[in-house]
């Protein structure tokens, strides 16, 4: 058989693409490539795989091109880059190297602290300029501060390690960060408002999620501390520019650093120019040890796929080999969805995480499948968790993972069971495959619901209750809003009931308020698969 052909269209260590050469693939380094949309699509029919950075994107229509394309590999953690639901469904690997930057983009935020809290860029300016302003750079101390964290995964807490370092009093905000790990990292495990009330220093170390969004919005910014310093080594859009840009001109904020911006390359932004402002060009990840770290890592993960077929560290897929993945996709995609949904309800802090397997599913690969159970529950949170590290990231944070084997003792030869455990509840959903790949939802809270898992949907919680159904149409049909089909189901007439009802059209928070009010619903929640 011919080598496999692989194409580095960024920028790549020399390191990485020896490592490609000396496992017998043929390598085409063109690391200007990925800025020409044109000559990318032109040229990659020719190749298996695709060697990025953040400078590619690989759109469908590149994807659509891209005949022999089996995986792509990408120097970095983010793939916002790549077109994830297209490059899978032409069933192309989408790796990432999720730990390779982590110590860098750390230190990144640890200097960012200093030099805010030093003035340092400013005072470096004006010495140069001859100038001698001893007085007018008038800084504050580390020690001692409250540092208030928000994302304690895993960059955040090397930066509460290094701050526990620094003699800083660390206080942390995570949904998913378990008490027993915040003992063990030092820090105390706080809500947002206690943070916002609390920090003297903030800084953000959370993916870009819907709930993550502007989470230093105006009116959290509002609520900090006067005198606070912010700093935001994460991701552009997890604060509001406009509103820091004002309280840093009225003196509430007395300084940010950021190294990301929601528009980038940044020309231009309301935080440029501020005199207590410091900004990097999204300069966390540069340095030359995790430049080489990931550059090495996704050489190596890419080589592995393409010549054995194993699969590390994938975006769109678990670690399984081409024999067992007939047998075990529909599963891999019910376990996923069924922590989805799981997933989407939950926004307390998680404990333990269950999963029972019975009959025949038993008796797979289960580790694949509760690698993808605990992504699809993770991932309304953290946007960039993978399959493949999704157990780790888990237990980073403290949560248990349970797993059970059990023969067959229901109507249904294969069902999973999906056990999430908070603070203040247990919430479980079950779920087994219909004709040979369809996940189908069985069973919530006890339950018996029958539903197909379609695209979107509503979940609903009601008293059992006349009526009740016949409003829910009419509420949908007046908003324009067409429902593909509603499934109920009730623990006993009069008593509680759950209706699944998909839906062909997105609802707006508006329309939700409105069928919260409609008699005896108790929750809704507009759920996407």
């Amino acid at each position: 058989m011919p080598a496999p052909k692989v194409l580095i269209s960024d920028a790549l260590s020399p390191a990485a693409v020896q490592i490609f050469r000396d496992r017998g693939i043929e390598v085409d380094f063109q690391p200007s490539l990925g800025k020409d949309k044109e000559k990318l699509a032109e040229i990659i029919g020719k190749y298996d795989g695709l060697a990025i950075r953040s400078a590619t994107k690989v759109t469908a229509a590149i994807l659509a091109k891209a005949t022999n394309l089996k995986v792509i590999g990408r120097a970095g953690i983010g793939v916002d880059n790549v077109d994830i639901p297209a490059a899978t469904g032409r069933g192309v690997i989408v790796m990432n190297t999720p730990f390779g930057n982590s110590i860098t983009t750390a230190e990144h935020a640890i200097a960012m602290m200093f030099a805010l809290a030093r003035e340092i860029p400013a005072a470096d300016a004006s010495t140069q300029a001859g100038k001698w302003e001893k007085n007018r750079f008038m800084g504050v101390e580390i020690t001692g501060k409250v540092l208030g964290i928000i994302g304690c995964g895993n960059i955040g807490s090397i930066v509460a390690d290094r701050a526990v370092g620094l003699k800083m009093r660390v206080i942390a905000y995570d949904p998913f960060l378990s008490p027993e790990r915040a003992l063990e990292l030092g820090v105390e495990k706080v809500d947002l408002d206690d943070l916002l009330a609390r920090a003297e220093i903030i800084t953000l170390h959370t993916p870009m999620t819907p709930q993550t969004r502007n989470i230093l919005s105006r009116e959290a910014l509002a609520r900090t501390r006067k005198g606070v310093r912010i700093i935001n080594c994460a991701r552009g859009g997890l604060i509001d520019e406009e509103a820091l840009a004002e309280l840093l001109k009225s003196g509430h904020v007395a300084g940010a650093a950021l190294d990301v911006f929601v528009e980038e390359p940044a020309t231009a932004n309301p935080l440029f120019g501020l005199p207590n402002v410091v900004c990097t060009p999204h300069l966390g990840a540069s340095t030359t040890e995790a430049q080489e770290n990931v550059a090495l890592q996704v050489a190596e993960q890419m080589s592995d796929y393409l010549l054995r077929g194993a699969i590390s560290n994938a975006v769109n897929f678990p670690s399984i080999t081409a024999e067992e993945a007939p047998r075990l996709k529909p599963f891999i995609s019910l376990a996923e969805k069924l922590g989805s949904f799981a997933g989407q309800l939950t926004e307390t802090d998680i404990k333990t995480i269950r999963i029972i397997y019975e009959g025949e599913v038993a008796h797979m690969k289960i580790k694949a499948l509760t690698s993808a159970a605990v992504a699809g529950l993770l991932r309304p949170m953290l946007a960039d968790i993978n399959i493949v590290a999704a157990p780790t990231v888990a237990r980073e944070r403290g949560i248990v993972i349970e797993e059970t084997t059990r023969e067959k003792t229901g109507d249904h030869d294969s069902l999973i069971t999906l056990e999430v455990e908070t603070g203040n509840l247990t919430r479980a959903v079950a779920g087994t495959i219909i004709a040979g790949t369809k996940p189908r939802i069985v069973q919530i809270k006890g339950i018996n619901v029958e539903a197909d898992l379609l695209p979107r949907m509503l979940y609903i919680t009601n008293h059992d209750r006349p009526g009740f159904i016949g409003r829910i149409g009419t509420v949908l049909g007046e908003n324009g809003i067409n429902i593909a089909h509603m499934q109920f189901g009730r623990d006993f007439e009069g008593g509680n009931a759950i209706a699944l009802v998909a839906i062909d059209q997105a609802v707006d928070d508006k329309l939700l308020k409105e069928i919260n009010t409609i008699p005896n619903v108790v929750q809704v929640k507009a759920l996407t698969f």
